[in-house]
Protein backbone atom coordinates (compact mmCIF):
# COMPACT_ATOMS: atom_id res chain seq x y z
CA UNK A 1 0.00 0.00 0.00
CA UNK A 2 2.67 2.84 1.12
CA UNK A 3 4.52 1.54 -2.54
CA UNK A 4 1.07 2.55 -4.79
CA UNK A 5 1.18 6.51 -2.68
CA UNK A 6 4.63 6.68 -3.15
CA UNK A 7 3.74 6.07 -6.99
CA UNK A 8 0.79 8.32 -7.41
CA UNK A 9 2.96 11.24 -5.56
CA UNK A 10 5.45 10.84 -7.64
CA UNK A 11 3.17 10.91 -11.08
CA UNK A 12 0.70 13.33 -9.74
CA UNK A 13 3.32 15.82 -8.91
CA UNK A 14 3.80 17.05 -12.83
CA UNK A 15 0.35 17.00 -13.73
CA UNK A 16 -0.71 19.55 -10.83
CA UNK A 17 2.45 21.85 -12.02
CA UNK A 18 1.30 22.03 -15.69
CA UNK A 19 0.13 25.50 -15.76
CA UNK A 20 2.86 27.11 -13.34
CA UNK A 21 5.67 28.37 -14.95
CA UNK A 22 8.93 27.46 -14.04
CA UNK A 23 7.89 24.40 -12.51
CA UNK A 24 8.37 22.34 -16.17
CA UNK A 25 9.27 22.82 -19.67
CA UNK A 26 7.13 21.69 -22.84
CA UNK A 27 8.49 21.78 -26.09
CA UNK A 28 6.72 20.23 -29.58
CA UNK A 29 5.80 20.86 -33.26
CA UNK A 30 2.37 20.92 -35.05
CA UNK A 31 2.20 19.97 -38.93
CA UNK A 32 -0.95 19.49 -41.00
CA UNK A 33 -1.04 19.10 -45.02
CA UNK A 34 -4.40 19.82 -47.03
CA UNK A 35 -5.13 18.80 -50.66
CA UNK A 36 -7.99 19.48 -53.06
CA UNK A 37 -7.66 17.01 -55.93
CA UNK A 38 -9.19 17.40 -59.14
CA UNK A 39 -9.50 14.71 -61.82
CA UNK A 40 -6.71 14.77 -64.84
CA UNK A 41 -7.70 12.21 -67.41
CA UNK A 42 -4.24 13.30 -69.18
CA UNK A 43 -2.07 12.31 -66.28
CA UNK A 44 -3.91 9.86 -64.99
CA UNK A 45 -4.96 11.40 -61.91
CA UNK A 46 -8.49 10.98 -60.05
CA UNK A 47 -10.24 12.88 -57.39
CA UNK A 48 -10.57 10.80 -54.18
CA UNK A 49 -14.50 10.95 -53.29
CA UNK A 50 -13.95 13.33 -50.40
CA UNK A 51 -12.20 15.46 -52.82
CA UNK A 52 -10.48 16.75 -49.67
CA UNK A 53 -7.42 15.22 -47.89
CA UNK A 54 -5.15 15.99 -44.66
CA UNK A 55 -2.77 14.57 -42.74
CA UNK A 56 -2.32 16.44 -39.37
CA UNK A 57 0.31 16.08 -36.48
CA UNK A 58 1.09 17.44 -32.88
CA UNK A 59 3.73 15.95 -30.61
CA UNK A 60 4.03 17.57 -27.25
CA UNK A 61 7.06 16.85 -24.92
CA UNK A 62 7.02 17.84 -21.20
CA UNK A 63 9.99 17.67 -18.81
CA UNK A 64 10.35 18.45 -15.01
CA UNK A 65 13.79 17.41 -13.51
CA UNK A 66 14.38 14.21 -13.97
CA UNK A 67 10.41 12.93 -15.16
CA UNK A 68 9.87 13.40 -19.04
CA UNK A 69 6.18 12.33 -21.52
CA UNK A 70 5.12 13.25 -24.41
CA UNK A 71 2.65 11.82 -27.04
CA UNK A 72 1.55 12.44 -30.36
CA UNK A 73 -1.76 13.17 -31.79
CA UNK A 74 -2.48 12.57 -35.44
CA UNK A 75 -5.52 12.91 -37.48
CA UNK A 76 -6.32 11.40 -41.08
CA UNK A 77 -9.21 12.90 -42.69
CA UNK A 78 -8.96 11.04 -45.07
CA UNK A 79 -5.23 10.21 -45.50
CA UNK A 80 -3.69 11.69 -48.35
CA UNK A 81 -2.72 9.62 -51.69
CA UNK A 82 0.44 7.62 -51.50
CA UNK A 83 0.01 7.17 -47.47
CA UNK A 84 -0.68 3.32 -46.40
CA UNK A 85 -4.30 2.53 -46.42
CA UNK A 86 -4.43 1.38 -42.80
CA UNK A 87 -3.57 5.02 -41.93
CA UNK A 88 -7.59 7.00 -40.91
CA UNK A 89 -9.20 8.67 -38.17
CA UNK A 90 -8.33 11.31 -35.21
CA UNK A 91 -6.34 10.06 -31.88
CA UNK A 92 -3.01 9.59 -29.93
CA UNK A 93 -0.59 7.55 -32.20
CA UNK A 94 2.58 7.66 -29.73
CA UNK A 95 2.73 8.26 -26.30
CA UNK A 96 5.35 7.71 -23.14
CA UNK A 97 6.02 8.75 -19.59
CA UNK A 98 9.80 7.71 -18.09
CA UNK A 99 12.31 9.31 -16.36
CA UNK A 100 15.79 9.67 -16.65
CA UNK A 101 19.31 10.99 -15.17
CA UNK A 102 23.24 10.37 -15.61
CA UNK A 103 22.69 6.60 -14.60
CA UNK A 104 19.61 5.04 -16.27
CA UNK A 105 16.59 6.76 -18.86
CA UNK A 106 13.66 4.52 -18.17
CA UNK A 107 10.56 4.86 -21.08
CA UNK A 108 7.29 3.13 -20.58
CA UNK A 109 4.66 3.47 -23.20
CA UNK A 110 6.23 4.58 -27.10
CA UNK A 111 9.52 4.53 -28.13
CA UNK A 112 12.24 4.82 -30.98
CA UNK A 113 15.17 3.23 -30.57
CA UNK A 114 18.21 1.75 -32.98
CA UNK A 115 21.14 -0.85 -32.11
CA UNK A 116 24.54 -0.02 -34.07
CA UNK A 117 23.15 1.10 -37.48
CA UNK A 118 19.87 -0.78 -37.58
CA UNK A 119 20.70 -4.19 -38.93
CA UNK A 120 19.51 -6.10 -36.13
CA UNK A 121 16.76 -3.48 -34.85
CA UNK A 122 15.75 -0.18 -35.59
CA UNK A 123 12.14 1.14 -35.04
CA UNK A 124 11.82 4.84 -36.55
CA UNK A 125 9.26 7.38 -37.89
CA UNK A 126 9.69 8.54 -41.54
CA UNK A 127 6.78 10.76 -41.93
CA UNK A 128 7.33 11.82 -45.76
CA UNK A 129 7.27 7.95 -46.60
CA UNK A 130 4.00 7.36 -44.01
CA UNK A 131 6.60 5.20 -41.97
CA UNK A 132 6.24 4.46 -38.12
CA UNK A 133 6.96 1.42 -36.71
CA UNK A 134 7.39 2.82 -33.41
CA UNK A 135 7.76 0.43 -29.88
CA UNK A 136 4.80 0.30 -27.38
CA UNK A 137 5.98 -1.29 -24.23
CA UNK A 138 9.20 -0.67 -21.96
CA UNK A 139 12.78 0.53 -22.52
CA UNK A 140 15.96 0.97 -20.28
CA UNK A 141 18.94 3.06 -20.90
CA UNK A 142 21.71 2.41 -18.20
CA UNK A 143 25.20 3.89 -17.69
CA UNK A 144 27.11 2.38 -15.72
CA UNK A 145 30.55 3.79 -16.32
CA UNK A 146 32.23 6.48 -18.23
CA UNK A 147 32.02 5.38 -21.86
CA UNK A 148 29.76 2.25 -21.22
CA UNK A 149 26.04 2.20 -22.48
CA UNK A 150 23.46 -0.81 -22.20
CA UNK A 151 20.23 -0.45 -23.57
CA UNK A 152 17.26 -2.91 -23.01
CA UNK A 153 13.92 -3.14 -25.01
CA UNK A 154 10.61 -5.03 -25.12
CA UNK A 155 7.36 -4.47 -26.46
CA UNK A 156 4.88 -4.87 -29.55
CA UNK A 157 5.13 -2.99 -32.51
CA UNK A 158 2.55 -0.27 -34.45
CA UNK A 159 1.36 -2.17 -37.18
CA UNK A 160 -1.48 0.57 -38.23
CA UNK A 161 -3.62 3.44 -37.20
CA UNK A 162 -6.95 2.74 -37.32
CA UNK A 163 -10.06 4.49 -36.60
CA UNK A 164 -7.88 6.74 -34.39
CA UNK A 165 -6.03 3.72 -32.55
CA UNK A 166 -2.89 1.97 -32.75
CA UNK A 167 -3.29 -1.32 -33.72
CA UNK A 168 -0.04 -3.67 -32.95
CA UNK A 169 1.58 -6.19 -34.78
CA UNK A 170 1.25 -9.92 -33.72
CA UNK A 171 4.22 -10.32 -32.39
CA UNK A 172 6.90 -9.38 -29.59
CA UNK A 173 10.07 -8.03 -30.17
CA UNK A 174 12.62 -7.99 -27.14
CA UNK A 175 16.60 -7.03 -27.21
CA UNK A 176 19.66 -5.75 -25.64
CA UNK A 177 22.43 -3.55 -26.75
CA UNK A 178 25.57 -2.45 -25.13
CA UNK A 179 28.56 0.01 -26.15
CA UNK A 180 31.60 1.08 -25.02
CA UNK A 181 34.27 3.76 -25.52
CA UNK A 182 37.44 2.40 -24.69
CA UNK A 183 39.12 5.59 -24.77
CA UNK A 184 36.49 7.18 -22.36
CA UNK A 185 36.42 3.68 -20.08
CA UNK A 186 40.24 3.20 -20.20
CA UNK A 187 41.97 6.22 -18.62
CA UNK A 188 45.11 5.41 -20.73
CA UNK A 189 43.53 5.55 -24.01
CA UNK A 190 41.91 8.76 -22.94
CA UNK A 191 44.28 10.84 -24.99
CA UNK A 192 45.77 8.45 -27.51
CA UNK A 193 45.29 8.98 -31.68
CA UNK A 194 43.52 5.78 -32.12
CA UNK A 195 40.03 6.14 -30.92
CA UNK A 196 37.88 3.00 -30.55
CA UNK A 197 34.31 1.89 -29.81
CA UNK A 198 33.11 -1.69 -29.54
CA UNK A 199 29.25 -3.17 -29.57
CA UNK A 200 26.62 -5.69 -29.42
CA UNK A 201 23.45 -6.25 -30.28
CA UNK A 202 20.90 -9.20 -29.70
CA UNK A 203 17.18 -8.82 -30.99
CA UNK A 204 14.64 -11.38 -30.78
CA UNK A 205 11.05 -11.69 -32.11
CA UNK A 206 8.29 -14.10 -30.96
CA UNK A 207 5.70 -15.09 -33.20
CA UNK A 208 2.98 -17.78 -32.27
CA UNK A 209 3.19 -20.31 -35.43
CA UNK A 210 0.37 -19.83 -37.80
CA UNK A 211 0.70 -22.24 -40.34
CA UNK A 212 -1.08 -25.73 -40.19
CA UNK A 213 1.51 -27.74 -42.85
CA UNK A 214 4.71 -26.65 -40.98
CA UNK A 215 6.85 -26.57 -37.83
CA UNK A 216 7.52 -22.36 -37.78
CA UNK A 217 10.18 -21.39 -35.24
CA UNK A 218 8.27 -18.98 -33.13
CA UNK A 219 11.14 -17.57 -31.57
CA UNK A 220 13.59 -16.18 -33.84
CA UNK A 221 16.68 -13.87 -32.77
CA UNK A 222 19.14 -11.45 -34.61
CA UNK A 223 22.84 -11.05 -33.51
CA UNK A 224 25.64 -9.48 -34.28
CA UNK A 225 28.89 -7.03 -33.57
CA UNK A 226 30.37 -3.87 -34.36
CA UNK A 227 33.35 -2.19 -34.15
CA UNK A 228 34.19 1.94 -35.00
CA UNK A 229 38.18 3.01 -35.19
CA UNK A 230 38.94 6.63 -35.64
CA UNK A 231 43.08 7.34 -36.02
CA UNK A 232 44.18 10.74 -37.21
CA UNK A 233 42.59 11.37 -40.62
CA UNK A 234 41.15 7.98 -40.91
CA UNK A 235 38.07 6.01 -39.93
CA UNK A 236 36.63 3.08 -40.03
CA UNK A 237 33.36 1.15 -38.83
CA UNK A 238 31.71 -2.46 -39.44
CA UNK A 239 28.78 -4.11 -38.37
CA UNK A 240 28.02 -8.35 -38.76
CA UNK A 241 24.65 -10.12 -37.66
CA UNK A 242 23.20 -13.17 -38.14
CA UNK A 243 19.20 -13.78 -37.93
CA UNK A 244 17.88 -17.46 -37.09
CA UNK A 245 15.59 -19.59 -39.38
CA UNK A 246 12.57 -17.13 -40.45
CA UNK A 247 10.31 -18.39 -42.66
CA UNK A 248 7.72 -16.03 -44.04
CA UNK A 249 6.21 -14.54 -46.73
CA UNK A 250 8.90 -12.25 -48.07
CA UNK A 251 11.31 -15.56 -48.30
CA UNK A 252 8.52 -17.71 -49.19
CA UNK A 253 8.92 -19.98 -46.01
CA UNK A 254 12.11 -21.21 -46.24
CA UNK A 255 14.43 -22.18 -42.94
CA UNK A 256 17.18 -20.55 -44.18
CA UNK A 257 19.53 -18.26 -41.41
CA UNK A 258 20.40 -14.69 -43.00
CA UNK A 259 23.56 -12.91 -42.50
CA UNK A 260 24.59 -9.03 -43.02
CA UNK A 261 27.46 -6.75 -43.28
CA UNK A 262 28.51 -3.26 -43.67
CA UNK A 263 31.52 -1.56 -43.92
CA UNK A 264 32.68 2.09 -44.30
CA UNK A 265 36.34 3.09 -44.59
CA UNK A 266 36.93 7.19 -45.14
CA UNK A 267 39.53 9.66 -45.53
CA UNK A 268 39.42 12.87 -44.37
CA UNK A 269 42.17 16.28 -44.79
CA UNK A 270 41.67 19.63 -45.78
CA UNK A 271 39.96 20.19 -49.52
CA UNK A 272 39.94 16.06 -49.77
CA UNK A 273 37.65 13.49 -48.52
CA UNK A 274 37.46 9.83 -49.63
CA UNK A 275 34.89 7.43 -48.64
CA UNK A 276 34.50 3.41 -49.62
CA UNK A 277 31.02 1.66 -48.11
CA UNK A 278 30.57 -1.95 -48.95
CA UNK A 279 27.19 -4.36 -48.13
CA UNK A 280 26.30 -7.97 -48.11
CA UNK A 281 23.16 -9.00 -47.08
CA UNK A 282 21.51 -12.14 -47.42
CA UNK A 283 17.89 -13.47 -46.32
CA UNK A 284 17.44 -10.09 -44.16
CA UNK A 285 13.94 -9.52 -43.93
CA UNK A 286 12.46 -9.37 -39.78
CA UNK A 287 9.56 -9.00 -39.61
CA UNK A 288 7.52 -8.97 -36.30
CA UNK A 289 4.71 -10.23 -38.66
CA UNK A 290 6.15 -13.14 -40.96
CA UNK A 291 2.71 -12.42 -43.09
CA UNK A 292 3.95 -8.86 -43.26
CA UNK A 293 4.83 -7.23 -46.93
CA UNK A 294 5.70 -3.91 -47.95
CA UNK A 295 7.21 -1.36 -45.20
CA UNK A 296 4.94 -3.30 -42.57
CA UNK A 297 6.29 -4.26 -39.45
CA UNK A 298 10.46 -4.52 -40.08
CA UNK A 299 12.34 -4.93 -37.06
CA UNK A 300 15.85 -3.84 -38.47
CA UNK A 301 16.71 -1.68 -41.19
CA UNK A 302 19.35 -2.21 -44.17
CA UNK A 303 21.38 0.99 -44.93
CA UNK A 304 21.02 2.17 -48.79
CA UNK A 305 24.67 1.74 -50.05
CA UNK A 306 24.18 5.10 -52.51
CA UNK A 307 24.06 8.88 -52.60
CA UNK A 308 20.90 10.83 -51.55
CA UNK A 309 19.85 12.79 -54.38
CA UNK A 310 17.30 15.97 -53.77
CA UNK A 311 17.08 16.93 -58.04
CA UNK A 312 13.92 16.09 -58.85
CA UNK A 313 14.54 13.88 -61.83
CA UNK A 314 17.54 12.43 -60.49
CA UNK A 315 15.67 11.51 -57.03
CA UNK A 316 12.06 10.38 -57.99
CA UNK A 317 12.14 8.51 -61.47
CA UNK A 318 14.59 5.85 -60.95
CA UNK A 319 15.18 5.51 -57.34
CA UNK A 320 16.95 2.94 -55.22
CA UNK A 321 15.53 0.48 -53.52
CA UNK A 322 16.99 -1.66 -50.80
CA UNK A 323 16.71 -5.51 -51.64
CA UNK A 324 15.18 -7.47 -48.27
CA UNK A 325 16.19 -11.07 -49.70
CA UNK A 326 19.98 -10.31 -50.99
CA UNK A 327 21.94 -7.89 -52.57
CA UNK A 328 26.00 -6.98 -52.69
CA UNK A 329 26.66 -3.55 -53.03
CA UNK A 330 29.53 -1.06 -53.13
CA UNK A 331 29.81 2.90 -53.36
CA UNK A 332 32.64 5.22 -53.62
CA UNK A 333 32.74 8.96 -53.58
CA UNK A 334 35.60 11.40 -53.75
CA UNK A 335 35.06 15.07 -52.56
CA UNK A 336 38.28 17.42 -53.86
CA UNK A 337 38.21 21.17 -53.56
CA UNK A 338 40.83 23.26 -55.49
CA UNK A 339 42.00 25.90 -53.32
CA UNK A 340 41.38 28.80 -53.68
CA UNK A 341 43.76 31.49 -55.50
CA UNK A 342 44.79 28.99 -58.03
CA UNK A 343 44.15 28.96 -61.71
CA UNK A 344 41.30 26.51 -61.50
CA UNK A 345 39.81 27.44 -58.17
CA UNK A 346 39.51 30.93 -58.72
CA UNK A 347 39.12 33.86 -55.70
CA UNK A 348 36.67 31.14 -53.95
CA UNK A 349 37.84 27.80 -54.75
CA UNK A 350 36.25 25.13 -56.69
CA UNK A 351 34.66 21.67 -55.24
CA UNK A 352 34.19 18.67 -57.45
CA UNK A 353 32.36 14.98 -56.22
CA UNK A 354 32.69 11.87 -58.01
CA UNK A 355 29.92 9.33 -56.80
CA UNK A 356 29.61 5.64 -57.68
CA UNK A 357 27.28 3.09 -56.45
CA UNK A 358 26.64 -0.70 -57.82
CA UNK A 359 24.27 -3.35 -56.32
CA UNK A 360 23.76 -6.85 -57.48
CA UNK A 361 22.23 -10.00 -56.38
CA UNK A 362 24.14 -12.49 -53.67
CA UNK A 363 24.52 -16.38 -55.18
CA UNK A 364 22.71 -18.73 -53.54
CA UNK A 365 24.12 -21.94 -53.77
CA UNK A 366 21.75 -25.01 -53.68
CA UNK A 367 21.40 -27.34 -50.65
CA UNK A 368 19.02 -29.72 -49.41
CA UNK A 369 15.66 -29.17 -49.29
CA UNK A 370 13.06 -30.13 -46.44
CA UNK A 371 10.17 -27.56 -45.22
CA UNK A 372 8.39 -29.55 -42.81
CA UNK A 373 11.89 -29.86 -40.71
CA UNK A 374 12.73 -26.50 -39.21
CA UNK A 375 16.38 -27.46 -39.10
CA UNK A 376 16.52 -27.85 -42.70
CA UNK A 377 17.91 -25.22 -45.52
CA UNK A 378 17.61 -24.99 -49.08
CA UNK A 379 20.88 -22.95 -50.12
CA UNK A 380 23.97 -21.73 -48.66
CA UNK A 381 25.44 -18.18 -49.07
CA UNK A 382 28.77 -16.66 -48.49
CA UNK A 383 29.69 -13.05 -47.87
CA UNK A 384 30.34 -10.88 -50.84
CA UNK A 385 29.42 -13.93 -53.09
CA UNK A 386 28.12 -11.44 -56.35
CA UNK A 387 25.69 -12.40 -58.88
CA UNK A 388 25.69 -11.24 -62.70
CA UNK A 389 22.65 -9.24 -62.40
CA UNK A 390 22.61 -5.82 -61.62
CA UNK A 391 19.72 -4.74 -59.64
CA UNK A 392 21.26 -0.56 -59.74
CA UNK A 393 24.02 1.63 -60.66
CA UNK A 394 24.83 5.17 -60.24
CA UNK A 395 27.89 7.02 -61.72
CA UNK A 396 26.97 10.80 -60.86
CA UNK A 397 29.66 13.93 -60.92
CA UNK A 398 29.13 16.95 -59.91
CA UNK A 399 31.25 20.61 -60.33
CA UNK A 400 30.48 23.45 -57.68
CA UNK A 401 31.71 26.80 -58.10
CA UNK A 402 31.37 30.49 -56.44
CA UNK A 403 32.14 33.10 -59.53
CA UNK A 404 31.60 35.90 -57.62
CA UNK A 405 30.16 36.67 -53.88
CA UNK A 406 27.29 36.36 -54.84
CA UNK A 407 26.67 33.88 -57.93
CA UNK A 408 27.37 30.26 -58.04
CA UNK A 409 26.90 27.60 -59.75
CA UNK A 410 26.59 23.85 -59.91
CA UNK A 411 26.79 21.37 -62.82
CA UNK A 412 25.79 17.20 -62.68
CA UNK A 413 25.72 14.49 -64.55
CA UNK A 414 23.87 10.83 -63.19
CA UNK A 415 24.09 7.75 -65.36
CA UNK A 416 21.90 5.37 -63.17
CA UNK A 417 20.57 2.06 -64.64
CA UNK A 418 17.60 0.22 -62.63
CA UNK A 419 16.89 -3.39 -63.18
CA UNK A 420 12.83 -3.28 -63.32
CA UNK A 421 12.44 -6.76 -62.90
CA UNK A 422 13.46 -6.25 -59.65
CA UNK A 423 12.33 -2.73 -58.40
CA UNK A 424 9.31 -2.28 -60.77
CA UNK A 425 8.75 1.23 -61.61
CA UNK A 426 6.75 0.60 -64.74
CA UNK A 427 5.21 -2.05 -66.51
CA UNK A 428 7.87 -1.85 -69.43
CA UNK A 429 8.25 -5.38 -71.18
CA UNK A 430 11.73 -5.33 -72.02
CA UNK A 431 13.48 -8.58 -70.90
CA UNK A 432 16.41 -7.60 -68.85
CA UNK A 433 14.45 -5.22 -66.97
CA UNK A 434 17.15 -2.26 -67.76
CA UNK A 435 16.42 1.08 -67.55
CA UNK A 436 19.12 3.18 -68.35
CA UNK A 437 19.12 7.21 -67.61
CA UNK A 438 21.55 9.65 -68.39
CA UNK A 439 20.62 13.00 -66.73
CA UNK A 440 22.14 16.61 -66.53
CA UNK A 441 21.35 19.09 -64.06
CA UNK A 442 22.34 22.66 -63.67
CA UNK A 443 21.90 25.25 -61.13
CA UNK A 444 21.92 28.83 -60.54
CA UNK A 445 22.26 31.25 -57.65
CA UNK A 446 22.05 34.53 -57.56
CA UNK A 447 21.65 37.06 -54.26
CA UNK A 448 20.81 40.25 -54.34
CA UNK A 449 20.54 43.29 -52.09
CA UNK A 450 17.62 43.40 -49.33
CA UNK A 451 18.45 39.61 -48.83
CA UNK A 452 16.46 38.98 -52.02
CA UNK A 453 18.02 35.91 -54.10
CA UNK A 454 17.20 33.68 -57.04
CA UNK A 455 18.01 29.97 -57.45
CA UNK A 456 17.07 28.15 -60.91
CA UNK A 457 17.84 24.61 -61.89
CA UNK A 458 17.80 23.19 -65.72
CA UNK A 459 17.28 19.31 -65.45
CA UNK A 460 17.08 16.66 -68.64
CA UNK A 461 16.87 13.03 -68.40
CA UNK A 462 17.62 11.02 -71.95
CA UNK A 463 16.80 7.49 -71.45
CA UNK A 464 17.36 4.21 -73.32
CA UNK A 465 15.59 3.08 -76.40
CA UNK A 466 13.86 -0.42 -76.75
CA UNK A 467 13.18 -2.43 -80.36
CA UNK A 468 12.78 1.65 -81.40
CA UNK A 469 10.84 3.00 -78.92
CA UNK A 470 12.26 4.95 -75.59
CA UNK A 471 11.84 3.18 -72.74
CA UNK A 472 9.02 3.60 -69.87
CA UNK A 473 8.03 7.32 -70.42
CA UNK A 474 10.72 8.63 -72.54
CA UNK A 475 12.69 11.53 -71.94
CA UNK A 476 12.11 14.40 -69.84
CA UNK A 477 12.72 17.92 -69.18
CA UNK A 478 12.56 20.14 -65.81
CA UNK A 479 12.38 23.82 -64.77
CA UNK A 480 12.67 25.38 -61.64
CA UNK A 481 13.07 28.84 -60.52
CA UNK A 482 12.43 29.68 -56.59
CA UNK A 483 12.56 33.55 -56.15
CA UNK A 484 13.14 34.74 -52.33
CA UNK A 485 11.66 38.57 -51.96
CA UNK A 486 12.98 38.49 -48.34
CA UNK A 487 13.17 36.61 -45.12
CA UNK A 488 9.48 36.29 -44.59
CA UNK A 489 8.24 35.71 -48.26
CA UNK A 490 9.71 33.17 -51.18
CA UNK A 491 7.74 31.45 -53.96
CA UNK A 492 8.91 28.54 -56.89
CA UNK A 493 7.78 27.82 -60.37
CA UNK A 494 8.63 24.33 -61.28
CA UNK A 495 7.56 22.47 -64.76
CA UNK A 496 8.45 18.95 -65.67
CA UNK A 497 7.54 17.96 -69.50
CA UNK A 498 7.58 14.76 -70.48
CA UNK A 499 8.56 15.43 -74.08
CA UNK A 500 9.54 12.18 -75.01
CA UNK A 501 6.78 10.05 -74.72
CA UNK A 502 6.34 7.62 -77.56
CA UNK A 503 2.47 8.57 -76.90
CA UNK A 504 2.23 12.30 -78.40
CA UNK A 505 -0.92 12.51 -76.28
CA UNK A 506 0.51 12.05 -73.60
CA UNK A 507 3.65 14.46 -73.54
CA UNK A 508 2.39 16.17 -70.64
CA UNK A 509 3.57 19.27 -68.93
CA UNK A 510 3.47 19.23 -65.36
CA UNK A 511 3.11 23.30 -64.08
CA UNK A 512 3.32 23.05 -60.68
CA UNK A 513 3.95 26.64 -58.34
CA UNK A 514 4.39 27.74 -55.06
CA UNK A 515 4.27 30.34 -52.55
CA UNK A 516 5.70 30.73 -49.00
CA UNK A 517 5.65 32.48 -46.06
CA UNK A 518 7.63 32.03 -42.52
CA UNK A 519 7.98 33.68 -39.71
CA UNK A 520 9.78 33.00 -36.42
CA UNK A 521 9.02 29.55 -36.01
CA UNK A 522 5.90 29.30 -38.18
CA UNK A 523 6.28 27.99 -42.09
CA UNK A 524 2.99 28.39 -44.36
CA UNK A 525 3.09 27.21 -47.78
CA UNK A 526 0.33 27.02 -50.49
CA UNK A 527 1.08 24.88 -53.90
CA UNK A 528 -1.32 24.16 -56.84
CA UNK A 529 -0.24 22.18 -60.09
CA UNK A 530 0.01 18.47 -61.55
CA UNK A 531 2.13 16.51 -59.94
CA UNK A 532 3.59 12.90 -61.71
CA UNK A 533 3.40 9.94 -60.54
CA UNK A 534 6.62 8.45 -59.07
CA UNK A 535 8.71 6.85 -56.50
CA UNK A 536 9.54 8.55 -53.32
CA UNK A 537 12.44 6.89 -51.66
CA UNK A 538 14.75 7.53 -48.72
CA UNK A 539 17.71 5.21 -47.57
CA UNK A 540 16.29 2.74 -49.91
CA UNK A 541 12.70 2.55 -48.37
CA UNK A 542 9.79 3.60 -50.88
CA UNK A 543 6.14 4.06 -51.37
CA UNK A 544 4.43 4.71 -54.31
CA UNK A 545 3.05 8.41 -55.04
CA UNK A 546 0.01 8.73 -57.40
CA UNK A 547 -0.39 11.35 -60.33
CA UNK A 548 -1.93 14.40 -58.56
CA UNK A 549 -3.53 17.54 -59.82
CA UNK A 550 -4.95 20.34 -57.25
CA UNK A 551 -4.06 22.44 -54.21
CA UNK A 552 -2.18 22.04 -51.37
CA UNK A 553 -1.80 23.75 -48.29
CA UNK A 554 1.08 22.83 -45.01
CA UNK A 555 1.69 24.39 -41.85
CA UNK A 556 4.19 23.84 -39.48
CA UNK A 557 4.83 25.39 -36.18
CA UNK A 558 7.61 24.86 -33.64
CA UNK A 559 7.31 25.80 -30.09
Amino acid sequence: MKIRLLLAATFTLPVLSFGQVGLGNFTGNIESTFQYLNEDTVINALQPPSKGLMNSYMNVFYTQGNFKAGMRLESYLPRIQGYPDYFNGTGIGMRYIGYANDFVDITLGSFYEQFGSGLALRAYEDRSLGYDNVLDGFRVIIRPYKGIVIKGIYGYQRASFVEGRIQHGPGIVRGFDGEIHLNEAIKWMENKALDVSLGGSFASKYQADDQPNLILPENVGCYGGRLKMRYKKFTFDTEYVMKGQDPSQDNGLIFNPGHALVANLGFSQKGLGIMVSAKSTDNMSYRSNRNGKSQELLVNYIPSMNKTHTYNLVASLYPYATQLLGEVAYQAEILYTIKKGSKLGGKYGTSLNFNYSTTHNSIQHTSGINPLDSTGVTYTSRLFDQGSTLYWQDINFNISKKFTKNFNMILSYYNITLNNNVASVTKITKPDGLIRSNIFVAEFGLKFANKQSLRAEVQGLFINKYEGKPVDKGNWATMVVEYTFNSNWFMSVMDQYNYGNAYKDRRAHHPYVTVGYIRDATRIMMSYGRQRAGMFCVGGVCRQVPASNGLTISLTQSF
